[in-house]
């Protein structure tokens, strides 16, 4: 039943929990694969939803989430601002989830995309989510179907419930950072240096006293998979996101910062914040110092 899947699903899994639902009425699988692309020196990379992709492949009856346009604030600043919780609910009830839906999420690339999904249904308080292991990859390799085409969801109602308390706005971060709290840069080292050959942000670099756990390092990279518990647990610890009182996760946009979120949840259910306008909105105010090195 899809009241025990967990948060973390295996393809097998999966395809379990799909054959006992036969009628697709409890389970909702989403594929959230997004592209995005830097271009120029200081300017916003370019977001685009991988439609696609979708449509030539994706899992039985599965359900296709634009992330960067039905799941954000068209209006926000920022790509991928967090939308209002009636925009939100507006959508979700489109894709077919009411509040007694199980979503199961994926993507095609990083695994990021279906943890920035699972992290805003659990903002606007959605429990019942879980993200596929390794993503359509995975599921691929199991010796599962796919299949083609458009999936037209049955709309739903869904109530959004916001929990304020697994976001961070700048002002909090700037806080933090001011007063040695814990705040981790999810990106890849030259991005945390300030060393990338290309910078899409207003301002290179990081914020001040920030440390840096590169979200892709909790994945096994031949498989596309999370390591297993204890490793993800050891690399979350040292980077101090199990034993902050307040611990914060940021990346360029907050989707990258939403993985180690969904690891640290995955290992021992502690809760971390993301923030969610991350280097975009920061680098974007001269007020606000960055580091560099």
């Amino acid at each position: 039943m899809p009241a025990t899947l967990p948060p973390l699903v295996s393809a097998d899994e999966l395809a379990a929990a799909l054959a006992s639902d036969a009628d697709g009425a409890e389970i909702v699988v989403l594929d959230a694969t997004t592209r995005l692309a830097v271009t120029a020196e200081g300017e916003p990379y370019t977001v685009s939803p991988d439609q696609d992709g979708y449509l030539a492949e994706h899992l039985p009856g599965a359900v296709f989430a634009d992330v960067p346009n039905a799941l954000s604030d068209p209006g926000g600043r920022f790509a991928f601002t967090l939308p209002s919780p009636q925009r939100f609910a507006e959508a979700a009830g489109r894709l077919g989830i009411g509040d007694g839906t199980h979503v199961v999420v994926y993507d095609t690339a990083t695994n990021a995309w279906a943890t920035r999904v699972w992290w805003l249904l659990r903002v606007f308080g959605h429990d019942a989510v879980s993200v596929l292991d390794g993503g359509l990859s995975a599921w691929k390799a199991a010796g599962h179907l796919v299949e083609s085409g458009s999936v037209t969801p049955r709309p739903s109602t869904f109530t959004a419930r916001p929990r304020p308390e697994l976001i961070a706005d700048t002002e909090e971060v700037r806080k933090l950072s001011e007063e040695g709290g814990v705040v981790v840069n999810t990106l890849d080292p030259a991005t945390y240096r300030g060393e990338v050959e290309v910078s899409p942000y207003s301002r290179r670099g990081r914020i001040p006293g920030s440390t840096n756990l590169p979200f892709f390092t909790l994945l096994d990279p031949a498989t596309g998979r999370f390591l297993d518990r204890p490793a993800l647990g050891a690399a979350l610890e040292a980077a101090g996101l199990l034993t902050g009182d307040r611990t914060v996760t940021y990346c360029g946009g907050g989707v990258a910062a939403t993985l180690p979120a969904f690891a640290a949840y995955v290992v021992d259910g502690t809760e971390l914040a993301v923030y969610d306008g991350s280097l975009s909105e920061w680098t974007a105010d001269a007020a606000l110092p960055v580091e560099v090195g």
